[in-house]
């Protein structure tokens, strides 16, 4: 059984997948899951095109905070969200360090830019380095960050150990030391990998699991495979139960309910078969989230989604360590 509060396990979540697994939909339907159990959540967003605040009718998200509301949050339960850009962490970094007026002029050069790229993965620091920073300045109870898709997450994530491995000293060292540490903690720091319940992006999940394991040190949280078509009680029985030589004027109808079922029947297997896989090879507990039939997702969806992470259970399991 899944802990309710898992996703609140630590004071960080980077909920991280594939493009088109919809790891932000899973991002906003945590926020609202824990912003119902009264807590305080800051969704953070980083470079890409922005796709979390029309989730919650809103416009485009800047540095500063801006109120995501939805639905049964209660008294304290709360959801903010903002979007962190490597070259807003370097001028924040720089002013509060007394240097506004060089930011100032290093915004207006161009010369942000320059120092933003000067090292492969600095800009990934850059943004990792402002999550700590509220992480430790406890701006949420929780704060889950929307990881960048497909293979950009992996390096993302491992920014901080490649520079730490490079920089014998000064502040890039200092500030990937800051970030391993805060990955070392599980009680800080851990990962949500999202996948669907297909074939390529379990096995990606698995390759993606391991190495942060192995690489970065990070504590994997529960797998959340979305999209999971939920079975129909009765189904294989009334297939059986279709006649096998309907009337030439109830036939149409009848082999169209009987592809149906077919087709229902073989998807929810091929799923059951790929969460079978996942499980066997990444001994970590599952969290399923239905497929809405749906064509845009707002907040109605994202409460189904909330309910459904809240109350979720799965295998269980532990990452390897």
């Amino acid at each position: 059984m899944v802990s309710v509060a898992w996703f609140a396990a630590s004071n960080v979540l980077v909920v991280a997948g594939k493009g088109g697994v919809g790891k932000t939909t899973v991002g906003a339907s945590l926020a609202i899951a824990a912003g119902r159990a009264g807590a305080e959540v800051l969704m953070v967003e980083l470079e890409g095109q922005s796709r979390l605040a029309p989730l919650f009718g809103r416009r485009e998200l800047s540095y500063d905070d801006l109120d995501l509301p939805a639905p049964g949050l209660g008294v304290t339960g709360r959801i903010r969200g903002r979007r962190i850009r490597p070259d807003d962490a370097l001028a924040d970094y720089l002013d509060r360090g007394g240097l506004g007026p060089l930011t100032r002029t290093l915004t207006r050069t161009g010369a942000i830019e320059v120092v933003a790229t000067a090292a492969p993965g600095i800009r990934d620091l850059l943004a990792l380095g402002k999550i700590r920073q509220l992480e430790q300045g406890r701006e949420a109870d929780l704060v889950i960050v929307d990881a960048p898709a497909a293979g950009h997450a992996l390096t993302f994530l491992t920014a901080a150990a490649g520079l730490a491995s490079s920089a014998q000293s000064g502040p890039v060292r200092e500030q990937a030391d800051l970030v391993l540490e805060m990955f070392a903690d599980d009680r800080r720091c851990q990962v949500a990998l999202v996948t669907l319940p297909e074939e390529t992006p379990v096995s990606e999940t698995i390759e993606t699991a391991f190495a942060l394991e192995d690489d970065v040190g990070l504590k994997l949280a529960p797998v959340v495979a979305n999209g999971v078509w939920p079975e129909i009680d009765g189904l294989e029985a009334a297939l059986d139960g279709l006649p096998k030589r309907p009337r030439a004027t109830n036939r149409a109808r009848v082999e169209t309910a009987r592809a149906a079922a077919r087709h229902r029947l073989a998807r929810v297997a091929a799923q059951r078969s790929e969460l079978a896989r996942l499980g066997e090879q990444l001994p970590l507990a599952q969290v399923e989230l239905p497929y809405l039939f749906t064509t845009a997702i707002g907040l109605d969806e994202l409460s189904v989604l909330a309910d459904a992470a809240a109350g979720g259970d799965g295998g269980t399991g532990s990452g390897r360590r």
